[in-house]
C-alpha cells in the first residue's frame, strides 16, 4: 500500500482527484463485483493504463479507496467529535454538522464505506479489516461514551431514545443530501440548514430531555 500511496501522490493533483471520485462512485454504486474499470477511466478522463500503472488491478484500486476514505473519515468527520459532550444531541449535532461538511468535500466517501460494509462482494486483507473494525469501534465512542443520560426524563427507556434520536438526525440528514443533489456544493451556503436542523434539536430536546436540560 505505501508504494501504491506514494506513486499515486506523485500524479498531478486534479488527475488524482479525477480518478478518485469517479473510482469511488463507481463502487459505491456498484460493488466491487459489478464495478468496471472501463467506466472509471472514462469518468475520469484519463487511459486505462494509467490506473493499472498506480494500482496494478481492481483490487488494488478499490483496497486502496478503502484504506483511502477511512483516513478521511477519520480525520475530517470522528476527530471533530467531542466525546467529552455528556449531552447526547449535542453531540449528534457535532457528528452530524462534521459529516455534511466533510460530505461536501469528500461526497462519494461515506456512499462507498456504506456498500464496503454492508456489501462485503471483496475480501479484505487483514490488515484492512482491522482498520475497519477499529473504526466501527472508535465511531461508537465517539456518539456513545460518557452520555448524561440523567438529562432523559424519568420513565424514558434511554436506548430506544437513542435510536429514535439518531433515527431522526439521521433522516434529516438524507433529506438535505437529497436536496442538494445536482448542486455545486462549494457555493451552497449551509446556514438556512443548520438553522432548521436546530430548530428540530430544539424539539427533541422537549421530547426527551427533563426540563432543566433542554438548553
Amino acid at each position: 500500500m505505501g508504494k501504491i500511496l506514494d506513486k499515486f501522490e506523485s500524479l498531478e493533483p486534479d488527475k488524482q482527484q479525477r480518478i478518485l471520485a469517479a473510482a469511488l462512485a463507481e463502487f459505491a454504486e456498484n460493488g466491487f463485483a459489478q464495478a468496471s474499470t472501463n467506466r472509471i477511466v472514462k469518468a475520469a478522463e484519463v487511459g486505462k493504463g494509467i490506473l493499472f500503472y498506480y494500482f496494478q488491478s481492481k483490487k488494488g484500486l478499490y483496497e486502496y479507496l478503502v484504506n483511502y476514505s477511512l483516513d478521511v473519515m477519520l480525520e475530517h468527520y470522528l476527530k471533530r467529535i467531542d466525546e467529552t459532550e455528556p449531552d447526547f444531541i449535542e453531540r449528534l449535532r457535532q457528528a452530524a454538522q462534521a459529516k455534511m461538511e466533510t460530505y461536501i468535500k469528500y461526497r462519494h466517501v461515506f456512499s462507498f464505506m456504506a456498500t464496503v460494509m454492508l456489501q462485503k462482494d471483496s475480501a479484505l486483507p487483514a490488515h484492512l479489516e482491522t482498520r475497519l473494525g477499529e473504526m466501527t469501534a472508535l465511531a461508537y465512542e465517539k456518539l456513545y461514551s460518557g452520555i448524561d443520560r440523567n438529562r432523559f426524563r424519568a420513565g424514558i427507556d434511554v436506548e430506544k431514545a437513542f435510536q429514535l434520536i439518531r433515527w431522526s438526525i439521521e433522516g434529516y440528514q438524507n433529506d438535505l443530501t437529497k436536496q442538494l443533489e445536482g448542486k455545486k456544493l462549494s457555493e451552497i451556503d449551509l446556514n438556512p440548514y443548520w438553522e432548521e436542523f436546530y430548530g428540530y434539536l430544539d424539539v427533541l430536546k422537549e421530547s426527551f430531555y427533563e426540563k432543566g436540560d433542554r438548553t
